[in-house]
């Protein structure tokens, strides 16, 4: 474990493993995922349903419950490791300094409590502020992120509030506290075309104004060219390519990226059926012993049923795990 993360990050993941422990076995649900975000900067984290996106963003958190646990690795939060902080030190860095977007708010909230009340309880224990001082930038925050008649719905309960309200009801009490850190769980798939485009660039406008770190994950990647500056792409657990949002979606090398790129519906072209993926996510209990890609890749050879492929640099902030890169 290094003795100190780069200066420059704002948050540092370095070899993170989470491990659930099965009656049949370990599970390892994230291998070996490493990466920095920067202040201002956007990373989203792309893959199919059970990658591993939301247990890393979990992980992070310190959200992971029995029998799961994160067996290694290290989660550095400026200065100081988090992965070694105490829980009562969590509860500090949470909603703090770092703070997360859960995908349906309507299970994050207190359904017998007043948006108010919940956001009032988090402000006044962070900040140290008096009730006053707590209710006046809940409603404030609540103006922010665009509610109508915030006083108004600062009384209300989550039910009374539509999915979009709620969505941005639990954006502003992450951000409540400005913290230096944000993880976006799909905050949008829930959510109209609609609302989701006004979401996104609610997301976008308070990181410019707060220059936070943001990990946005999604299953979408219409939804990442818009919003990320770079793209880590997820499969079984492990990272399989790393580069900046406009050369992925321009010049993946992974075999598996160039498929999630080329099932994109594209605008004006009319097709009698979207390419897909050939196969299914292999089960976590069941990996093969090389790349965990090879039963669906048509480049797959001898090399990749033996090992897996390592991370390597194939140009300036572009790495890719792959024994067959694609061409440019």
């Amino acid at each position: 474990m290094p003795e100190s993360p780069p200066q420059e990050a704002v948050v540092k993941v370095e070899n993170l493993q989470t491990t659930f422990h099965t009656r049949i076995g370990p599970v390892r649900a994230v291998d070996g995922v490493s990466y920095a975000i920067g202040k201002g900067e956007t990373l989203g984290i792309v893959g199919e349903s059970g990658c591993g996106k939301s247990v890393t963003a979990f992980s992070l958190m310190r959200l992971i419950e029995p029998p799961g646990e994160v067996t290694g690795g290290a989660v550095w939060l400026g200065q100081e490791n988090i992965l070694e902080a105490s829980e009562t030190r969590m509860r500090e860095l949470r909603g703090s300094r770092m703070a997360i977007i859960f995908q349906e708010p309507m299970t994050a909230f207190n359904p017998v409590l007043t948006i108010g009340y919940q956001m009032d309880e988090q402000i006044s224990r962070h900040l140290g502020v008096s009730r006053q001082e707590s209710r006046e930038r809940a409603i404030d925050m609540l103006s922010l992120v665009g509610i109508p008649s915030p006083r108004e719905r600062y009384a209300n309960y989550p039910h009374q509030l539509s999915g979009g309200m709620r969505q941005r009801a639990m954006i502003a009490m992450a951000l409540s506290c400005d913290p230096e850190f944000l993880i976006a769980d799909e905050p949008t798939t829930a959510l109209d075309v609609t609302i989701q485009g006004q979401i996104l660039e609610l997301i976008q406008s308070l990181q410019e104004r707060l220059s936070m770190a943001v990990q946005f994950i999604t299953h979408d990647l219409g939804v990442i060219s818009e919003i990320s500056d770079r793209v880590l792409v997820m499969y079984a657990g492990r990272t399989c390519e790393v580069a900046p949002t406009e050369i992925l979606m321009s010049a993946p090398r992974h075999p598996y990226t160039s498929a999630l790129i080329r099932s994109i519906p594209k605008f004006g072209q009319r097709v009698s059926r979207l390419p897909a993926i050939e196969g299914s996510v292999p089960s976590l209990y069941e990996l093969p012993s090389g790349c965990a890609f090879q039963n669906r890749c048509p480049n797959a050879g001898q090399r990749c049923r033996d090992s897996h492929p390592p991370l390597t640099e194939m140009a300036s902030g572009h790495q890719v795990a792959c024994f067959h890169p694609v061409d440019r």
